[in-house]
């Protein structure tokens, strides 16, 4: 799931209140004293402000920059194929801030930054195979933020998704708001996404059924999708639509096709990002012999998302927004 929207979002004005030129409060006030939050259901302290924060991956990245933290970061890490990064609505941010590796945070590349704080996720740069993790940056004295979408639940070792997705994001810039002295900033943030995706219910179409949506990821075996606590479960059911995975308790997750062609989806949605282009995605799903019945392959009703639109980030809302323009051609 690596990719980058590369079209300018400023147009969606109030996602960006810092990346578009927007007047915050500075960052560089924030208090030394000792910060409690709760992250992934449990009380942590961090002693003091962090001053060369870590991040791994895009969405996570783009937090730090739409709440104007760049002068607190010392890099991020994330795949090279994320399109033209000129455009963004963070550009500065990118420009700012180091790119210390085109792949995944590793121990070496953190303690070269002389890390104070690393914010990744489970499976957003947190791995137990890697011994990436949590724990093992606590040894080496670096205390970590995991992002509130890629919490682990407890239902099994890795499964993943602590509340709604909407909510994890609200609670990861109200959490980095109070870290980093920035609450007001946050606050505006999470005032403006309520804003435009309340904009977007507003419009939905009334008295009609609302769409079924499959999230194609990627995968041809067996499909790699969204269950309802990954942030397509909401950007779906925002933006009008019903997630056809709704009932799965996890966040990113692998289902059969036979599940896919028993909820018979009048719209599939193709994450875009990696190797595997969007097209090829596109062509795979309406050459797929166990999907030529169902409605959305029947009816070429198909609708790309990028991979930082589809995962916990700052550009959800305006994600909400684009494919309900879409879902409400679907019904009319």
């Amino acid at each position: 799931m690596r990719k980058f929207l590369a079209a300018a979002l400023c147009l969606a004005a109030t996602v960006t209140t810092a990346g578009c030129g927007a007047s915050v409060e500075s960052s560089g006030d924030a208090k030394s004293s000792s910060v409690g939050l709760t992250n992934c259901g449990r009380k942590v302290t961090y002693d003091k402000v962090p001053k060369r924060v870590v991040t791994n991956d895009v969405g996570i990245t783009e937090l730090m920059f739409a709440l104007g933290l760049e002068d607190r970061m010392a890099g991020f890490a994330m795949p090279d194929d994320k399109g033209d990064l000129s455009g963004v609505p963070w550009k500065d941010g990118y420009d700012k801030v180091k790119w210390l590796s085109k792949d995944q945070l590793t121990k070496e590349n953190v303690l070269d930054a002389r890390a104070d704080l690393v914010f990744a996720g489970w499976n957003y740069g947190f791995r137990d195979d890697s011994g990436f993790t949590p724990e093992a940056l606590k040894k080496l004295g670096i205390p970590s933020y995991i992002l509130t979408e890629s919490c682990r639940n407890g239902r099994t070792k890795t499964s993943r998704g602590l509340m709604p997705p909407l909510d994890a994001l609200y609670a990861d810039l109200t959490n980095l708001g109070k870290l980093f002295g920035v609450e007001k900033r946050a606050a505006t943030l999470i005032a403006d996404f309520k804003k435009q995706i309340a904009d977007v219910r507003a419009n939905a179409p009334e008295g009609v059924e609302r769409p079924k949506v499959f999230l194609y990821d990627s995968g041809q075996d067996q499909p790699f999708t969204s269950g309802r606590y990954a942030a397509p479960q909401q950007i779906i059911s925002e933006a009008g639509g019903v997630n056809v995975m709704h009932d799965v308790a996890d966040s990113w997750t692998t289902t059969g096709w036979e599940s896919v062609v028993e909820r018979d989806p009048d719209v599939i949605v193709i994450c875009d990002y990696g190797d595997v282009s969007a097209e090829q995605k596109k062509k795979f799903l309406l050459s797929y012999a166990p999907l030529r019945n169902i409605s959305a392959v029947k009816h070429r009703r198909i609708f790309v998302l990028d991979y930082v639109d589809l995962v916990e980030s700052p550009r959800n809302p305006a994600a909400i927004a684009r494919l309900g323009a879409y879902l409400r051609t679907t019904v009319e």
